[in-house]
């Protein structure tokens, strides 16, 4: 099987999706949208112009058994292209934008696509078309606890301190840094505040065992991972209700979900009382990268085994045993 994936940006669990599809036999060809993108200079509409004829040339090699698009601005490109069927995964800050458009470009590809993935329950509450609900996998190998003090001697913290960890850019607005700030100065308790960005992915599981508590405050999420990442090492988390935050943690022992300063402020302090640990990674035992792979392996083949669009190539769709 070869499948042709359409992005906007990579992100680390679509990286991780790739590896695992490839591991399963799924040759995966990827493609993006053409120009840079950064927050303060996002792409423009000749960048997307310039996107279709790439997505046609790649369709009509007739190499592909199925295009993958990730994320709603994709999907217009995703289902003009005449031939193969369509599988849409939304990632969240597309069906649930503040921006009507993309909201609406995310649910018209979702309602024409072969089949549609989405990553939560909070999304799938969001979406009243027919769609598969496939978490994003977590790298438990990779996030798993570590002793704090081992932790702490790697990273260069010091080993007395309290800390709460910010786990983004304080320079982005949608996270919120000053509202962190806040709570950590309301909070009765003796609390640095440290944020990281730019580490390395690879060295992101020992900053999250280094801290007391992961300090998410974010006014608007699709996820966030991280929240199952500090789940897989064991660490607290105190977070607005953003996301699939709620679904995932919220029943968690030691993590706080509100939207209310004073809750959260308190939830750090009966975090830091007597040296807590979480139960998290008993909760996300089931969203492993295996996981992940098998349920999106089994949508492809589903659509697959039920729609072949007329191609006018001599191709024919075909799933083979290792694929």
């Amino acid at each position: 099987m070869h499948v042709l994936h359409l992005i906007t940006s990579t992100r680390s669990f679509f990286e991780q999706q790739i590896s695992v599809l490839e591991e399963r036999g799924v040759e995966c060809t990827v493609i993006g949208v053409p120009g840079e993108y950064t927050a303060d200079s996002p792409r423009t509409p000749v960048d997307y112009l310039r996107f279709y004829p790439k997505v046609l040339s790649h369709v009509w090699s007739g190499e592909y058994d199925l295009i993958h698009g990730h994320y709603g601005l994709v999907a217009p490109f995703a289902l003009a292209q005449p031939t193969r069927p369509v599988v849409m995964s939304l990632w969240g800050t597309d069906l649930m934008s503040d921006m009507r458009w993309l909201e609406s470009i995310s649910r018209y590809g979702a309602r024409f696509a072969d089949a549609t993935i989405v990553p939560s329950p909070a999304m799938s509450r969001e979406l009243d078309t027919d769609h598969v609900e496939i978490p994003f996998g977590v790298d438990t190998e990779q996030f798993r606890p570590v002793p704090r003090a081992d932790a702490r001697e790697r990273v260069g913290w010091d080993p007395d301190e309290r800390i709460a960890l910010f786990p983004y850019d304080p320079n982005r607005d949608e996270k919120d840094y000053p509202r962190a700030e806040r709570i950590v100065e309301r909070a009765d308790a003796d609390i640095e505040l440290r944020t990281i960005d730019g580490v390395p992915y690879e060295e992101m599981p020992y900053y999250m065992n280094a801290s007391d508590a992961l300090l998410v405050t974010s006014k608007r999420e699709a996820g966030p991972m991280v929240i199952k990442e500090a789940a897989a090492c064991n660490v607290p988390v105190v977070s607005t209700d953003v996301g699939f935050v709620r679904d995932t943690i919220g029943e968690v022992d030691n993590c706080i979900v509100s939207d209310d300063d004073a809750d959260l402020a308190a939830g750090l302090e009966t975090v830091l009382d007597g040296d807590r640990r979480s139960n998290g990674r008993e909760v996300v035992d089931g969203l492993s990268l295996d996981a992940m792979g098998d349920r999106l392996l089994e949508c492809y083949r589903d659509v697959l085994g039920r729609r072949s669009r007329p191609t006018g190539r001599p191709r024919d769709l075909e799933v083979t045993e290792n694929a």
